[in-house]
């Protein structure tokens, strides 16, 4: 947990969508660790999916990045792998849409051919009725 600094976890998994419910789990952790509230936590696991899913096609060299950065209340979440020159995401797309509903923000940069998508969600003291 935070003493006043941001807590980092770092995770490299193959581009598979067989290992993304690595990521659902450690981020589901983490925010349930950091007072998110069970409607958060789960928004959060199918922003990270959406995130993933998003990535895996494009990921050149077969790996996702993700960074789990915990400032309580804020848990922020980076996504990114090495993508064909020029590609983005398709912000009219489905998943995009889904994405940046469930979460505070949402957004996507490539530097050196490196796309990185970063979701952040902050926790509420009450469960939503």
């Amino acid at each position: 947990m935070s003493n006043g600094r941001v807590d980092e976890v770092r995770l490299s998994i193959p581009a598979d969508g067989a290992y993304v419910a690595v990521p659902r789990s450690v981020v589901g952790n983490l925010a349930a660790r950091n007072d998110f509230t069970l409607d958060a936590i789960d928004d959060l696991r199918i922003a990270v999916d959406e995130a993933c899913a998003l990535l895996l096609p494009e990921a050149v060299d077969g790996v996702l990045e993700c960074v789990f950065l915990i400032e309580p209340p804020k848990l922020l979440v980076r996504v990114s792998a090495v993508v064909p020159n020029g590609w983005t995401p398709d912000t009219d797309s489905f998943g995009w849409t889904v994405l940046t509903a469930l979460v505070e923000s949402a957004a996507a940069e490539t530097i050196d051919g490196r796309l990185t998508i970063t979701v952040t969600a902050t926790a509420t003291a009450t469960e939503s009725l």
